[in-house]
């Protein structure tokens, strides 16, 4: 049932995607305990939470200064989730900041975060940590994902989404670095990836096609979220 349901939302990737770092059946069953717990009945089901941590793109900005939040990659991946597990009770919360860096982040994870008790926690601020530069972003990360997986938390990264003023074609540019260490830190502490640079990367080589995606230069639109989505959705 749950195959038949997300066929749709089954997203391939190319050999420069996620899967250079963590096979197939890997992936697919890194939440295997949470798929578990979503196919429970009432009144034998939990609440699921999941928690979005990062900057205006999972907020739910598109054109400065709407905030689509149900056209979002958030709820766009709940609806897909419940779309596969009509017996869950899941709810997306929403912890991200519009302009925020992971510095800050970090900073307000302990009381901001954590208290939502989530199940599984997506972090997503490489597109604002070019301010900061790669080292004080990389410990920002570090401490986020430590004091998640201290306390049992599913954890999944996000790379980049675009920015319209760089080339994702144009290797080792500033977005491309930041993406590299996620990367690097997903394999560090073997948590989830989701490879949004990639995604966009892809739409730049083979059609051109990148501003059909965005809302403005640095938010995607609708389509766009729903990219990113989409590979949330293969977890599930």
């Amino acid at each position: 049932m749950k195959k038949i349901l997300f066929s749709s939302f089954i997203f391939l990737l190319t050999s420069t995607s996620f899967a250079q770092l963590i096979d197939s059946n890997s992936k697919e069953n890194y939440l295997n305990d949470m798929k578990d717990e979503l196919t429970v009945e009432w009144p034998k089901n939990k609440t699921i939470n999941l928690v979005f941590h990062g900057h205006s793109v999972p907020a739910g900005y598109f054109k400065t200064p709407e905030v689509n939040t149900l056209n979002s990659y958030p709820f766009l991946a709940l609806k897909g989730i419940k779309e596969a597990y009509p017996f869950a009770v899941v709810n997306v919360i929403n912890t991200s900041i519009g302009g925020e860096n992971s510095n800050s982040g970090q900073k307000r994870f302990k009381k901001e975060v954590l208290p939502h008790q989530p199940n599984i926690l997506f972090i997503d601020y490489a597109l604002n940590d070019r301010g900061i530069g790669l080292d004080q972003s990389r410990k920002a990360w570090e401490k986020m994902i430590v004091k998640a997986l201290k306390k049992n938390i599913k954890v999944i990264l996000l790379t980049p989404s675009p920015d319209l003023k760089i080339d994702l074609t144009e290797s080792g540019n500033e977005l491309d670095l930041h993406r590299q260490q996620i990367i690097g830190l997903a394999k560090k502490y073997q948590v989830g990836l989701v490879d949004s640079y990639s995604l966009f990367q892809k739409l730049k080589e083979n059609c051109n096609c990148l501003n059909e995606y965005m809302s403005q230069g640095n938010h995607p639109n609708e389509k766009g979220h729903q990219l990113i989505a989409k590979e949330i959705l293969t977890y599930f």
